[in-house]
């Protein structure tokens, strides 16, 4: 028997058993669920699943051309390849991966949106074979005139609401700004990026006659059997999603790839199962990317520093009939203060590949513009750039008037700046130097709006006094196995190894999936649920109070009586389901997670390089489930970063919408060399408005406003300011003063 218990976070919570912790596990950097299996290579990924069964393997046919009409695919000398199962093609191929939570993927149609989407699928009995046969089908295009170029702005929409409002307004800023004393308006553009993930998008598919079975790299299962059904007609009640592993995602997967699409076209046509696994060129053209962004930051100040009005507008990009824009604006809602406000968005329409949701959408791009404008405003006023934030905290979100859940802003900046030793910062650039290198420090604010999804999770506890906890939720590679089974052994009493996680199937109980940095609290708060309804029921049991009730290393306690659960149990095994809902906490509160960066820099007058020589993140992101899991993230937050201030940069030949760099021989990311020794501190917080768990999201923060820190830094060193990122050294050396030269 199972039960449904359900929470919905109407209001704040109290203390928890979270707090009283029995079993001093809850926040511990416990080692990874799935380590072993990991490091051992026996953790099962999806194109590894069926070996050893007679399987097929498909292949992408691309589009030679970016804009046009198909006028024909000729698959006859492919088809007459030894090997060949099927060429399939027409309307039900998938232009891209399908936006999350979207119905299903957008269908070619008959058309090119894009280079090298795929317009064709090869079905053979070897790998070799699909690939060779790929090339030999024959498309013939009708060519159209392209846009490739955010700068012309050809078409330009206003998008919709996802994943914020996109235009808000307060006061009248125009009337404010041109009042301002000091008027600052600078414009900084960012590049697309991709979100590159170890590992490709990759999908096997099974097809029995009656149900199709799917293994995909995916992070959002709830909506993936709804989206399948689209495209095969097979019922949605008919379809199993497994993604138990996946080696990254990024939020590129948080819809599925056009792999897992035509895996399952390929798998119905042939009755064979059918693994399709993008190459990394597929990866580049035919997924989703991070769309470019030209952003205007205007801020009108007072002459003692105080801001007075702010605008923040962007122009992004994205194909046609894509309603997602990069929310560069999304932390310039609640940041700063400033009556008078502007925080706009528009899509610029390209043919380009769609944008979609990368890791930490909008504060990634946003705060390398906005950062670096406070940067430059408190240069103007002779401020120390943490006195000028200091000096400009609100009291509440500026956008609405709302009151904040928690904000340790300030505290994070002065813990920063009190390690970093700040006040050791050079207080003119170029003033400190080691031979060919100029030396600077840079710091940044950090923000990741905090979102708690509706999330389920079943517990169940065999006779033995045994839990697992199962959920449809996944594991990027964030730590979601750990951080459950510290959940469940926190609230029940069990050592770890008497917990049990199974994740990554859509038969379990559904949930948020992985992205938004709202996993860990929303699947998290699921568990916590069905853990008080398991207690409940452990308590009527032995006819005690739930509420007083220990429970320690497999013991209920209550009174005197200190009774093994399985003989509570007897015999008998008990499931229970949780659910957790946002409610009107989300509404009454605004949530979201803080830090602040300080960085380092060394700048060669010669070359024009710029190399990181420390990097510090200090972050408060509510309760932390596991220290362990949380750095490792905001390590990767901080390469991250690294990337994009210093080389990421996906290049889109503006002739004919090509992506030039689309594999990781061109695409540069940083490797060891470019990365020091990262620090990495957690502030003691927790927000009772937030979750049942008191936390909030950790993974994206750290990504944002690092880049901002390294470019503030370059200025520090040299003088030198960028707002075309990334700051790559042929732009350092194109400002450089000539009498740094002469030193060296």
């Amino acid at each position: 028997m199972n039960t449904m218990n359900k929470h919905v976070m109407d209001e704040a919570i109290g203390e928890t058993r979270l707090d009283r912790g029995t079993q001093g596990v809850i926040g511990k950097g416990a080692p990874r669920y799935e380590g072993k299996l990991k490091v051992s290579g026996t953790a099962p990924y999806a194109y590894e699943y069926l070996a050893g069964e007679d399987v097929a393997y498909g292949f992408i046919v691309p589009a030679s051309i970016a804009k046009g009409t198909i006028r024909s695919v000729d698959a006859t000398k492919a088809e007459a390849v030894p090997g060949v199962l099927t060429v399939i093609s027409g309307d039900r191929i998938v232009r891209a991966a399908s936006q999350p939570m979207a119905p299903a993927a957008q269908t070619i149609d008959g058309e090119v949106f894009h280079y090298n989407q795929p317009v064709a699928v090869v079905i053979a009995d070897r790998f070799e074979t699909a690939r060779h046969a790929a090339k030999l089908v024959k498309v013939d295009y009708d060519a159209k005139e392209g846009r490739f170029d955010i700068a012309a702005r050809t078409t330009v929409r206003e998008p919709a609401s996802m994943p914020m409002e996109p235009n808000q307004t307060r006061g009248d800023f125009e009337s404010a700004f041109a009042k301002a004393e000091i008027q600052y308006d600078q414009t900084f553009t960012t590049p697309s990026y991709q979100a590159a993930a170890m590992e490709p998008h990759a999908t096997t598919a099974k097809w029995d006659g009656e149900r199709l079975t799917v293994w995909t790299s995916h992070q959002l299962l709830e909506t993936a059997p709804g989206q399948l059904s689209k495209h095969t007609g097979v019922d949605a009640d008919k379809i199993t999603v497994h993604s138990p592993y996946i080696g990254g995602g990024f939020g590129s997967k948080l819809g599925l790839g056009p792999d897992a699409v035509m895996a399952c076209l390929g798998t119905i046509a042939t009755g064979k199962p059918v693994k399709i696994a993008l190459t990394r060129q597929n990866v580049f053209q035919a997924t989703s990317r991070r769309g470019e962004t030209v952003q205007r930051v205007r801020i009108g100040v007072t002459k003692a520093g105080k801001i007075t009005c702010f605008a923040h507008e962007t122009d992004t990009t994205n194909s046609p009939g894509n309603g997602f824009f990069e929310p560069s604006g999304i932390s310039s809602v609640f940041l700063y203060p400033g009556e008078d406000r502007i925080v706009s968005h528009n899509i610029v329409e390209t043919d380009v590949l769609m944008a979609s949701a990368c890791r930490a959408p909008g504060e990634a791009t946003g705060m390398l513009a906005t950062e670096g404008a406070l940067d430059e405003i408190a240069e103007q006023l002779g401020l120390d750039p943490v006195e000028f934030r200091r000096m400009n905290e609100p009291e509440v979100n500026p956008q609405t008037d709302t009151p904040f859940s928690s904000r340790r802003l300030i505290d994070c900046i002065e813990e920063g700046a009190r390690r970093f030793g700040w006040s050791d910062r050079p207080k003119t650039p170029g003033s400190r130097r080691e031979g060919e290198w100029l030396i600077g420090m840079g710091m940044a604010s950090a923000s990741r709006k905090n979102d708690l999804m509706e999330s389920s999770a079943e517990i169940e506890m065999s006779p033995d006094g045994r839990a697992t906890v199962r959920t449809g939720m996944t594991d990027i590679g964030t730590g979601t196995y750990t951080i459950l089974q510290q959940i469940a052994a926190e609230m029940l009493g069990l050592p770890l190894d008497m917990v049990d996680v199974e994740l990554g199937d859509s038969r379990f109980a559904p949930s948020s999936g992985s992205g938004g940095s709202w996993g860990a609290n929303s699947a998290g708060s699921s568990v916590y649920v069905a853990s008080l309804a398991l207690i409940r029921e452990l308590a009527s049991r032995i006819d005690a109070d739930a509420e007083t009730l220990t429970l320690k290393d497999g013991h209920a306690i209550s009174g005197n009586r200190q009774i093994p659960f399985a003989d509570i149990l007897k015999g008998e095994a008990i499931s229970v389901t949780g659910k957790i809902e946002p409610g009107k906490q989300a509404e009454e509160t605004h949530q979201a997670s803080y830090g602040a960066h300080f960085c380092e820099v060394a700048v060669n007058v010669v070359t024009g390089e710029t190399r990181i020589r420390r990097l510090l993140t200090v972050g408060a992101a509510g309760r932390i489930l596991n220290e362990k899991t949380a750095t490792s993230q905001c390590y990767g937050g901080q390469i991250w970063g690294i990337g994009y201030a210093l080389e990421e940069d996906l290049v889109i030949d503006k002739r004919n919408g090509l992506i030039v760099n689309h594999d990781l021989a061109e695409y540069h990311v940083p490797v060891h060399a470019d990365v020091p020794q990262l620090d990495v501190v957690l502030l003691e917080d927790r927000d009772p408005h937030a979750s049942p768990l008191a936390g909030k999201g950790i993974g994206e923060l750290a990504i944002a406003g690092v880049g901002a820190a390294i470019t503030n830094a370059i200025y520090n060193a040299c003088g030198v300011r960028i707002r075309d990122y990334p700051a790559t050294l042929d732009k350092i050396l194109a400002e450089l003063p000539d009498d740094y030269l002469t030193a060296a």
